[in-house]
């Protein structure tokens, strides 16, 4: 085997032989591809020897076979499909020009077919693009920027404002200010990318765009998937329609957090309900910090004794993670909160407050539950966005399918994702998608180079429970409920609600997130090594 290195991603040879595949993998070849028709010569070993042994070592074997003279435009498309991959390539011929000619054509096409992208009206090309600007696209910029300023960055979003969603529950609680969790969009864009304000409305990954509302395609290398998910408002029959008024609210909305909060200022007795749908949602937390800072004020205020307050969960139990189940429970008996397991908000009636839960028994009997209530906290149901649902880059329940640790779509070498829309098993927080992007960052740029991800994400999530004013439960937690504290235990005691833990959320965190995660500084958000 006379091997000839054609750029840092391919190789071609003369004929190789089964042998020759455990070099080849000593070398990091991903794909081998065979150009040589079989049977082209007596002594060549037949194609199909070469593939057993190239997938036993785990290398992928394609055949694309072509006589000399004989190369077509098929053979030029499906090599660059191969390129396209990012995976370093051998391929081979009888003695190694055929291969060679190919790599040339199929770059003159490349090149071409960018050089049409860019005259072409409603097409545009760029190293990277991200769809979302919320809290992962943008930090990912950020962070790809820091390693490779070279890059070429588009941010796809249709957005005017960007939030900080984890300040609503503190403007529900009457901490925080809602105008002080916006800021304009055109803010916040990394310099050095380009914004792009629209919605993407289908992926074309077999031929790396993306297909914008306006009828534009955008081309990519490499493509960040980060929308976000779907607040399912419709979801509970008479919800979208009742919000707002008649004491029903959520802080899961900008417009809405302020309404929680003259709420629950207001209520002088009653009843007060709050809920939580099936997960996966949005900050598992949420809905029982809204109820922990509610009762808190009606404890102080001395008006808790008239005030019946409910937890209606559509899961078993209060918290996922077990640990911090004894601090939260302290507080469910604290404020004499009611807890309903297995109970689903399905309906709501605002003009004569009334909501409707279906629930199950053991043996799986449902029963609808009706009661009154003077002031309702709702979660909504959540789910990944429709244009994910429908695309070929969503797994069976519609979420975006990515491999776990390196946030690498499983089907699409060159997709990756960051955030809520992802089917990884990790709480979909604010804090995920901090410690997701600096990984996608580095892998990202690791493919510009040619190299293997090197940066794994290991499933952290984080969420400060708010149990009263002045107190929170720091949860932090990786994949498995496995608990993962950034803080050591004589600071903070994340399984007790501490006053340090308050002053993180309110002090902290939000500048920590304007100035610093949107901005690149990667601060408590270090990766983790791949491992094999």
């Amino acid at each position: 085997m006379k091997r000839k290195k054609i750029d840092s991603q391919v190789t071609v040879s003369d004929q190789i032989l089964p042998e020759d595949v455990s070099i080849l993998l000593e070398e990091g070849v991903q794909i081998i591809v065979c150009n040589r028709p079989d049977n082209e010569a007596s002594d060549q070993p037949a194609f199909q020897k070469i593939q057993k042994k190239a997938q036993e070592k785990n290398i992928e074997a394609i055949y694309l076979p072509f006589s000399p003279g004989k190369m077509t435009k098929d053979h030029i498309s499906t090599f660059n499909d191969i390129l396209s991959k990012n995976k370093k390539v051998h391929a081979y011929c009888r003695t190694g020009n055929r291969s060679s000619k190919l790599w040339e054509e199929s770059k003159k096409e490349s090149q071409s077919a960018k050089d049409n992208l860019g005259k072409n009206s409603g097409q545009q090309a760029y190293d990277v693009v991200i769809v979302g600007a919320g809290s992962g696209g943008i930090s990912a910029a950020s962070s790809i920027l820091k390693r490779n300023s070279n890059l070429s960055i588009a941010l796809i979003d249709p957005a005017d404002e960007h939030f900080y969603q984890p300040g609503w529950t503190m403007v529900g609680g009457g901490i925080f200010d809602a105008p002080s969790t916006c800021k304009k969009m055109k803010e916040l864009i990394p310099s050095g990318t380009t914004w792009i304000q629209r919605s993407v409305v289908e992926f074309m990954p077999n031929n790396n765009l993306v297909l914008l509302d306006n009828g534009n395609q955008v081309h990519y290398k490499q493509l960040i998937v980060a929308p976000g998910l779907t607040l399912n408002w419709v979801g509970i029959e008479g919800l979208e329609e009742s919000l707002g008024k008649n004491g029903v609210t959520s802080n899961y909305r900008y417009d809405l957090a302020p309404y929680t909060w003259e709420l629950v200022q207001n209520l002088k007795k009653g009843k007060a309900i709050f809920t939580q749908p099936p997960m996966p949602i949005k900050c598992a937390g949420a809905p029982q910090k809204a109820l922990y800072l509610s009762a808190d004020h009606w404890l102080k205020s001395n008006r808790l004794n008239d005030i019946n307050i409910d937890f209606y969960n559509a899961g078993p139990v209060l918290f996922g993670v077990a640990d911090y189940v004894p601090a939260l429970m302290s507080y469910i008996e604290k404020y004499k909160a009611n807890l309903k397991f297995s109970h689903n908000l399905i309906k709501i009636d605002g003009e004569s407050k009334q909501a409707w839960f279906k629930t199950s028994d053991a043996e799986g009997n449902e029963e609808i539950v009706k009661t009154d209530f003077d002031m309702i906290h709702v979660c909504p149901p959540q789910c990944a966005p429709k244009f994910i649902q429908e695309s070929p880059l969503a797994d069976a329940n519609g979420w975006l399918d990515v491999n776990p640790h390196t946030l690498r779509h499983n089907g699409y070498s060159n997709i990756w994702g960051i955030g809520d829309v992802l089917n990884t098993a990790n709480a979909k927080t604010m804090a995920a998608a901090r410690k997701q992007a600096p990984v996608v960052a580095e892998n990202v740029c690791n493919t510009f180079s040619h190299q293997q991800p090197s940066a794994a994400y290991n499933g952290y999530g984080s969420c400060p429970l708010t149990v009263e004013r002045g107190k929170i439960v720091l949860a932090e937690f990786a994949y498995g409920g496995k608990l993962v504290p950034t803080f050591p235990k004589w600071i903070n005691d994340g399984t007790q609600a501490t006053t340090f833990a308050w002053k993180l959320k309110v002090s902290v965190l939000p500048s920590l997130y304007w100035k610093g995660m949107l901005k690149g500084h990667e601060w408590l958000a270090k990766s983790e090594a791949v491992t094999s």
